[in-house]
């Protein structure tokens, strides 16, 4: 083996061991004893690159940032490729839980993907964000928890905003930014064929100070619904009609590729749909024979001195048609 070359070699018995069992621990969620053992590893095996991508994998289980930026950094100095190596999407992540956007927009270039120069003239000033135009994608929140996909908008590789409003048990809310892994597990096809990835939240980056309502509607029929989701998006937050927008999977049907109705127009039935038809809420993404249901759910991303007056301008501009009662900030 030549130290200072990039010549690779085969890592010694022990070294498999111990980052096989470290990886075993890791799984039960033992991380602090998978620390101890790739600590271990890496002293065994220093000059290989794989020692220290491990390790900062492990400190972006644990949310250690500065140790996750430090060992990836490690790790790259050691890879034999150019580009497109997982050591520097690693890095980009920890770059970005930082704010460390000039060493984020090196990982991103070294990984391969075009990143936009930070502007020139900034001496004495902080770097701005990575800013890139990704589109969208779907995101899981709380994916250890009771874990839940929702809409948004990449910024760039390693952040989502959050576009749809999430149910409280999340703890999330529109717009939120949260920071997410780089493996999609999963993915969401609209009727058009577009597929879109769905990719696990980390953690949250940047909390919105919008709150969360829930109200029940009566609407006569879906423009009545619509008109609220339209107002709410010209005064610049959001409502969207759980009651249609929901559904219940399982984690299996979760992490594969699903149908989604995302601007799709009426709602198609699937059988991995795990919800329970016509009723209002988390269990009402369809109705007893795609029948209109007047009642309706609805979730409310507004400021609470702007919510009620919403509500009621939409009423007023329909007040044969439209209701609503039992409004309630839930997140």
């Amino acid at each position: 083996m030549r130290i200072f070359g990039k010549a690779r070699h085969r890592p010694c018995a022990d070294w498999r061991l111990v980052t096989d069992r470290a990886f075993t621990l890791i799984g039960d969620g033992r991380y602090e004893d998978a620390g101890a053992l790739l600590t271990r590893a890496a002293g065994l095996e220093p000059w290989l690159s794989e020692s220290w991508f491990n390790l900062a994998l492990l400190h972006k289980f644990r949310h250690d940032w500065e140790q996750a930026r430090a060992a990836g950094l490690r790790a790259v100095a050691l890879l034999d490729q150019s580009t497109g190596a997982p050591d520097w999407w690693n890095v980009g992540i920890a770059a970005t839980a930082l704010q460390d956007w000039a060493l984020a927009r090196r990982a991103w270039q070294a990984y391969g993907l075009r990143v936009p120069e930070a502007p020139s003239g900034r001496a004495g000033r902080a770097e701005p964000p990575v800013e890139m135009e990704l589109g969208s994608a779907a995101v899981r929140l709380s994916p250890e928890g009771e874990a839940e996909v929702v809409w948004g908008r990449r910024l760039d590789p390693a952040r989502i905003e959050v576009q749809s409003i999430p149910l409280p048990s999340s703890g999330r809310r529109w717009g939120e930014v949260v920071l997410h892994d780089g493996v999609p597990h999963g993915e969401r096809t609209t009727a058009s064929g577009h597929t879109y990835p769905v990719f696990d939240e980390i953690e949250l980056w940047a909390p919105s100070p919008v709150p969360t309502w829930v109200v029940l509607l009566e609407a006569a029929t879906e423009a009545d619904r619509d008109a609220l989701e339209r107002l709410a998006a010209d005064a610049g937050y959001a409502a969207e009609d759980w009651s249609s927008s929901v559904r219940l999977l399982c984690r299996s049907c979760s992490e594969s590729r699903m149908p989604s109705d995302e601007g799709e127009g009426a709602p198609r039935h699937d059988p991995h749909d795990h919800s329970v038809p016509g009723h209002p809420g988390p269990l009402g993404h369809m109705t007893s024979g795609e029948l209109w249901v007047p009642e309706r759910e609805c979730g409310l991303a507004a400021p609470a001195d702007l919510v009620r007056g919403l509500l009621d301008g939409w009423v007023a501009d329909s007040p044969d048609t439209r209701e609503w009662r039992d409004l309630e900030e839930v997140c």
